[in-house]
């Protein structure tokens, strides 16, 4: 996945007679053999394109099943870069900004892609149920001022109307310095409160048979195995939370998944991935290093 200084991103469109023809496809192919990754990226990058690849970091891994095969993608995300992208296969290019992606009938293979670009890459869980609402809401400004874009409002012990309260609250922070808002509660909330989406338990996951919101709206998920992600992505839910990674201090008698584990899940998973449980800023590359789209995190990202 290519993307400019402009924040766009490049897609090519596939020629009619190759699989999947017609459709629109962030460039890229496979990789021979003898070569590592970067070097696979590299090559296809200036084959397809006539790029010089100059710096990339991992975004996400995605094995999905067409019909007739099994593909898995693992993909890069390429932000430096020299020369001007040409289609030297004769393939049509057009750079589109991340939201704009949802308008073109890419690959199926590629839908969590566009999900995974326009996801940040820190995911922050609200702390303590807010008994001074000031104080709760003076920590997520300095989050927010901090660079956080997406968080979850959790507070379980308030009482509807306190929840409702606080969470307009929080959107009108949301709002001022650009990120977005997701509840730690029932979907049917979203609309009537102006959020931008639904952060789902494991246990809701389970009750579900499709998926509660439209694609207007983003729906994350708390997952604890293989098969809650496999069930995530059945439903065609965003993205989902996997926990705990490390042992933590709010379960401390919760078996860590470690991070081969937590790896090896997601390899398999359809859908981008946050790594939770002992997260700390500092964590981030090594997350990302085992798939992971990003941390969530309370303590390691809800500032003092």
């Amino acid at each position: 996945m290519i993307q400019n200084a402009a924040g766009q991103i490049l897609i090519s469109k596939r020629p009619a007679h190759l699989h999947q023809g017609g459709l629109w496809e962030f460039p890229g192919g496979k990789l021979e053999s003898g070569e590592s990754v970067g070097q696979a990226l590299k090559r296809e990058i200036y084959e397809e394109l006539g790029l010089e690849v100059e710096a990339d970091a991992p975004l996400i891994r995605i094995t999905h099943h067409y019909p007739d095969r099994v593909v898995l993608l693992d993909v890069h995300r390429v932000t430096q870069f020299a020369g001007c992208p040409e289609g030297r296969e004769g393939q049509l290019l057009r750079w589109l900004a991340p939201e704009q992606l949802g308008n073109y009938p890419l690959l199926p293979a590629d839908r969590p892609i566009v999900t995974a670009v326009n996801l940040p890459d820190r995911y922050l869980i609200t702390g303590a149920d807010p008994l001074d609402r000031s104080a709760f809401l003076l920590r997520m400004e300095r989050s927010l001022v901090k660079g956080a874009k997406l968080v979850q409002l959790r507070a379980k012990s308030l009482t509807p109307s306190e929840y409702g309260l606080l969470a307009e609250a929080a959107l009108k922070l949301c709002r001022e310095h650009g990120a977005r808002l997701l509840l730690n509660a029932a979907p049917d909330w979203v609309e009537p409160l102006g959020a931008d989406g639904v952060h789902l338990t494991s246990r809701q996951l389970a009750d579900l048979d499709e998926r509660p919101l439209d694609r207007n709206y983003w729906i994350g998920v708390s997952c604890h195995s293989a098969d809650d992600l496999a069930r995530a992505a059945m439903l065609e839910l965003d993205f989902a939370v996997l926990s705990p990674v490390l042992p933590t201090a709010s379960h401390p008698d919760a078996q860590p998944l470690g991070w081969r584990q937590f790896g090896a899940w997601v390899e398999a998973a359809r859908l981008p991935v946050y790594a939770l449980g002992g997260m700390r800023p500092g964590m981030l590359d090594e997350a990302q290093g085992y798939g992971a789209q990003g941390i969530a995190g309370i303590s390691g990202l809800w500032l003092a």
